[in-house]
């Protein structure tokens, strides 16, 4: 299974960004092969939309569990709707989030925990 990390740098060694729609990373982990891939999130620049075109990343991605710190009404619908599950609470590093999760310590979410527009600045 592929599980996002938002995060401000690539690998398991970065900080987390709990910030999903203009996060600058996605780091990808497959939990069966083992392997660990960083993604630029192209949406952090946009003007609008960059929870929903964030959101679309990472279905595009494969992932199948988010985690993360917030998530808008827009961007949870997509994950929702493409079956994504959404946990937050994280803190730390990267690997502090994967270790977390696996440990079962992250909060699931079944409805967006931030309001439209919440990351634009």
């Amino acid at each position: 299974m592929k599980i996002c990390v938002t995060a401000k740098g690539k690998g398991l060694d970065s900080g987390i960004d709990p910030s999903f729609g203009r996060c600058a990373y996605f780091v990808i982990i497959d939990s069966e092969s083992g392997s660990i891939n960083s993604f630029e999130n192209t949406a952090l620049g946009a003007s609008g939309g960059a929870g929903i075109r964030a959101a679309e990343s990472v279905a595009n991605l494969g992932a199948k569990a988010l985690l993360t710190g917030s998530v808008g009404p827009n961007a949870f619908s997509i994950l929702s709707e493409v079956g994504i599950e959404v946990r937050i609470g994280i803190k730390g590093m990267v690997a502090d989030a994967l270790n977390a999760y696996n440990e079962g310590k992250l909060e699931a979410i079944d409805s967006p925990n931030a309001s439209a527009h919440a990351g634009m600045k």
